[in-house]
Order: C-alpha cells, then sequence, then structure tokens
C-alpha cells in the first residue's frame, strides 16, 4: 500500500498527545500539553473548536456516537464531558486518585469509560448526575495505558504486562500476559482478534477467545514510549508508530514490513488514529498531525 501525506497540520497547542477520528471520520480531535483540546477538519485543515477547562495536559478524547458531544481525559485526575457546538463542560468527573490516560464512549455514548494511572477503569454514567462512577475495575496491577470498546467489551492494556477483555455480557474478565508493559490495544475489525503494542518494540496478535498467539510485528523501535498501533479497515494491514518519526506499515498475515512513511525525521510518532471506514490515516509527531491517505478527489474534498 502506497499512503501519502495528504496535510500536515500544525496544531499550535504544544505537544500532541493524541489525534482522533470522530465516528464517521469527516473530524478529528487532537489533544494539547497546553491543556487544550481541539476539533479539526483534517481534509481542509480547519480548526473548528478549542474546548479549555483541563488543569494539565489532554491525554486522550473520544467524540460520541452522533458527535454531539467529546468525552476527554487529563493528567489533571480528570474527564470532562463537553458540548460540542457550544465548547462548554456538561460533567466533570473527578475520582481517579491519578493521571486519566485513556478514555473511550460505549458504542450508545450512554457511558464514558476511563483508564488511569491510579490502575483502575472507572465506567461513568453521564445520564446520570452521579459524580461517583457506576463501576470501577480493579483487576490491573499497574498503570492502564490504552482502552478500546465493543458494545459487549473492554478491552484494557496495562503496563503490568497484561492485556484483560471484560465480557458484559457474562460478566466474565479473561487476561493474557505478554511479558511486556503494553502501550496500545485494539480489536481486529472482524473482531475476533486482538493487537498488542509493548514495550519491547512488538506488536502481537493474538485470538480473543484463546489467547493464542497468531503473529507478530517487529522492526520498528518504541524504546518504552507509548507507541500506538492499529489495524486498517480491511483487516489487511497493521499501523503502528515509532521512536524514529517513521509510520510503519505491516502485512497482517505474512507480518511483512510492507512500507514506512516519516512523519518527522527522529521525533516520536507517538498517536495515530484510522479513519473507521476507509485506508485514511491520521498520525501525531510532536506538535504537528498528518494526514495520509492515496491522493484521489474523494479525500481531498471531504
Amino acid at each position: 500500500m502506497d499512503l501519502q501525506c495528504i496535510n500536515t497540520i500544525d496544531c499550535n497547542q504544544g505537544a500532541v498527545r493524541a489525534v482522533r477520528f470522530n465516528v464517521d471520520g469527516s473530524y478529528c480531535l487532537t489533544c494539547g500539553s497546553d491543556k487544550k483540546l481541539k476539533l479539526w477538519n483534517p481534509y481542509k485543515k480547519l480548526a473548528l473548536k478549542t474546548y479549555g477547562g483541563h488543569g494539565n495536559e489532554v491525554l486522550d478524547a473520544c467524540g460520541s456516537c452522533d458527535s454531539s458531544q467529546i468525552v476527554s481525559c487529563s493528567s489533571d485526575k480528570s474527564v470532562i464531558v463537553w458540548d460540542v457546538s457550544t465548547g462548554q463542560p456538561l460533567r466533570r468527573l473527578r475520582s481517579h486518585a491519578a493521571s486519566v490516560t485513556c478514555v473511550k464512549f460505549n458504542e450508545e455514548s450512554t457511558i464514558a469509560i476511563s483508564g488511569s494511572i491510579d490502575n483502575t477503569v472507572m465506567c461513568w454514567d453521564i445520564r446520570s448526575r452521579a459524580q461517583v462512577p457506576a463501576q470501577t475495575l480493579k483487576e490491573a496491577k499497574d498503570s492502564i495505558s490504552s482502552l478500546k470498546v465493543t458494545d459487549h467489551e473492554i478491552l484494557v492494556g496495562s503496563v503490568d504486562c497484561s492485556v484483560r477483555r471484560y465480557d458484559l455480557r457474562n460478566a466474565r474478565c479473561d487476561a493474557d500476559f505478554v511479558g511486556a508493559a503494553i502501550t496500545s490495544v485494539s480489536f481486529t475489525k472482524d473482531g475476533q482478534c486482538i493487537l498488542v503494542s509493548s514495550s519491547d518494540s512488538t506488536i502481537r496478535l493474538l485470538d480473543k477467545s484463546s489467547g493464542e498467539l497468531l503473529g507478530e510485528f517487529t522492526g520498528h523501535k518504541t524504546e518504552n514510549m507509548n507507541i500506538e498501533s492499529d489495524i486498517l479497515v480491511g483487516d489487511n494491514f497493521v499501523v503502528s508508530g515509532s521512536i524514529s518519526g517513521e509510520l510503519w506499515l505491516w502485512d497482517l498475515v505474512s507480518a511483512e514490513v510492507k512500507n514506512k512513511f516519516l512523519h518527522k525525521k527522529d521525533k516520536v510518532l507517538n498517536s495515530l488514529s484510522v479513519h473507521p471506514t476507509k485506508d485514511v490515516i491520521l498520525t501525531a509527531s510532536v506538535t504537528t498531525v498528518k494526514l495520509w491517505g492515496e491522493i484521489n478527489e474523494e479525500n481531498l474534498l471531504q
């Protein structure tokens, strides 16, 4: 696959800690070290709104299923639910005892799920006025680094070297030990496998039900940095950032390196986001975000 850089955006919000597509891939969010969250049209390099209210760096964010709300988290220990159009905070949730590293909505955007350096995952019912989480998951023995949520599962990566999958239908937790601190977790698009990035510069593909190791993707360097990975929409390629500033691309089946794309030389490419329906990727490194895809009229005019 030959991706090209369609746009480069200087976000003007310090270091970009995370970049996230919204639910249909038409907009994106950037989380800044300047305590701000920004909403963009990345195809037109257009900043649409800035959300300010966190007391420290914004580390992650997620848009709701109807794009009317955003949930964000910060090293100020808080989770904030925002109204997209007004830019005002609707809820401030403060039960975590340390930095909140990752946050997601459930499929209906009725529950916000947050993971923290305090080793817990908290589930917040954002329809209620309660100031405490509806549920707290305490199985992890170290910091929570990454979260993914489906209609009935919560996938949690932790620095304790284990990936945990909570099945909400059957009220059970399955854990797989991978032997290195986990930096990123994701499901394959068919929901059958789990992709796990670790601090040992290895990405592992695990069978979701058995935990069997199906493949390993190597070559890139992470060196204990929180580097994200994901799978493209066709379940055919694995992508990851690296400390060298490159976006790496592997074939999912053969685990061969298929390509590398340079974001910024020798600057850590820490965050990425895969478009929900197309082979388009956002990458974040230091102060800039790049939009990658095959250059065509649809991608340029979205």
